[in-house]
């Protein structure tokens, strides 16, 4: 087993978002999706009121350049939004509120082509709206419900989840036996230590 730890902001989680299934699958191994909230963690721990990408403009550039090469060797679409990073409180409440019915991984991977291929607003609902209808759930019953304090205080409990467990950016995996891989570039790593390290339930 994997978790896989996702904000809808970061761009490196577009490309891991799009391949882990097939890659998880090929190695046996079950990913558990865990969208979660990466502000609160940088504000808190580093200080940060914005992406680092931003922050230090020489590494925002490199970065964009990375994410180019990558999206080109995987065959996935990219174009820098003209807002970044958007706020993404909306849609991560509403990947948490598919979980229990199986369509957040679709739900994801839509998000992430609205936002780093389409550039639309993912903060407002009327872009998710047509997004989860599009996996089959109905819009504005999934809008109550992410607006609801159940799923609320479970996105909450996720980001407090991510702070325990020493999280500190997105994508980042975490195996059964809360071994932690950060990056894109570390999920074939994480899913080969899942396959032969003996796992062990978290307290």
């Amino acid at each position: 087993m994997i978790e896989f730890w996702y904000e809808f902001a970061s761009t490196y989680s577009y490309p891991a978002a799009m391949r882990i299934e097939a890659l998880a699958e090929e190695a046996g191994v079950e990913v558990v999706w865990r969208p979660f909230l990466l502000g609160p963690l940088l504000h808190a721990h580093q200080g940060m009121t914005d992406s680092p990408f931003n922050v230090v403009p020489v590494k925002g550039k490199y970065m964009w350049r990375d994410m180019e090469r990558v999206c080109q060797e995987q065959g996935l679409p990219l174009n820098h939004p003209s807002q970044f990073p958007r706020n993404t409180l909306l849609a991560a409440r509403v990947a948490i509120a598919g979980l229990e019915d199986g369509w957040t991984p679709a739900f994801t991977r839509k998000v992430y082509e609205a936002n780093f291929v389409a550039d639309l607003d993912i903060s407002k609902a009327e872009v998710l709206e047509p997004l989860i209808a599009e996996v089959g759930a109905a819009p504005l019953a999934v809008l109550e419900a992410a607006n609801g304090p159940a799923v609320k205080a479970r996105l909450k409990d996720h980001v407090e989840q991510a702070t325990a467990r020493g999280l500190f950016g997105s994508p980042s995996f975490i195996t059964a036996d809360g071994e932690l891989f950060w990056g894109n570039d570390r999920l074939e790593q994480a899913l080969s230590w899942a396959q032969h390290h003996t796992s062990k339930e978290h307290a």
